[in-house]
């Protein structure tokens, strides 16, 4: 049994708004195709937020299109569990957006890492509550409008590579700052191991206690690296190195394997490098820890 965490639809009414997200992306019969080719038994659909907003000129019309087509999928094909978007410039109907994808069938939320250049915590914390209250996971992508960095830089590798990964290791700081992850009982699910966070394990630590014996950083009341164990990572195809990395920081019940479909590579070379780690611990981080949060 195989669960994937990370991939992707566009339906063709949003793909015909946006400058990259076209073809394989809108296919749903190669969707369908690739899952049963791989043996998948459950996937996550999120959303890799996308510029269709910029030419439909509002997000909830975004919204409204997007989560209506991942409605008729997930009816379709019970092996896919929808995460369903929210409009972020309305908060004030935060709850009533959550619910309503609660009683149409989501299991997930789906976020992007920021939103129109603004890094957004505090001001989600309704969000935060009624996805605790509905038990549903975030999952946290990359934005890839407008991410960290990119009025400063705008390079076609530089900003996926780079920008993308700061963005979501900011805000997982973020929501650790802001003592979100101690607080709410969400199981957030971050992107691509949670772009650089878990090279920066040691540093944050020794940093943070050394901030703290001089009284400039506020009390936590536990290290960064312990506070981080709350949330979850998907690999996205990412190297064996890198996974064991991601291990030491947030443990081994917090990966889950991501192919990234359709940006994916050698899946199966990708499932293999994974036997080095044993048997038991290839089985939470490609089935088990993903059902562990999809129970239902």
């Amino acid at each position: 049994m195989l669960c994937d965490s990370h991939i992707h639809f566009i339906p063709k009414e949003l793909s015909i708004h946006t400058a990259f997200y076209k073809g394989i992306w809108t296919d749903k019969d190669k969707l369908s195709a690739y899952l049963d080719s791989q043996d998948i038994a459950k996937a996550l659909l999120v959303y890799p937020s996308t510029d269709a907003h910029l030419k439909l000129g509002i997000f909830s019309r975004v919204c409204e299109i997007y989560n209506s087509e991942l409605e008729k999928i997930i009816k379709e094909n019970p092996k896919i569990i929808g995460a369903g978007i929210l409009d972020l410039d309305n908060l004030k109907t935060i709850g009533s957006q959550i619910n309503s994808l609660k009683e149409k069938g989501f299991g997930a939320l789906s976020i992007a890492s920021s939103h129109k250049g603004r890094f957004l915590v505090k001001e989600l914390e309704p969000l935060f509550k009624a996805a605790e209250d509905n038990d549903l996971p975030i999952f946290v992508h990359p934005q890839t409008i407008n991410p960290i960095g990119f009025e400063r830089i705008k390079d076609p590798l530089l900003m996926p590579v780079l920008e993308y990964s700061f963005d979501s290791s900011m805000f997982m700081g973020l929501l650790m700052m802001e003592e979100i992850l101690d607080n709410f009982k969400v199981k957030f699910i971050f992107s691509s191991l949670g772009g650089v966070m878990p090279l920066l394990k040691d540093r944050f630590d020794r940093v943070y206690q050394m901030l703290r014996s001089r009284k400039i950083v506020k009390d936590l009341k536990k290290l960064p690296s312990q506070i981080l164990k709350n949330v979850y990572v998907d690999t996205s195809g990412a190297s064996l190195k890198n996974i064991e990395l991601a291990i030491d920081l947030f443990g081994e019940d917090k990966l889950l394997w991501g192919s990234d479909y359709p940006v994916c590579g050698d899946i199966n070379s990708n499932l293999k490098m994974l036997d080095s780690l044993g048997q038991e611990l290839k089985e939470k981080i490609t089935t088990k820890n993903f059902t562990s949060i999809f129970s239902n």
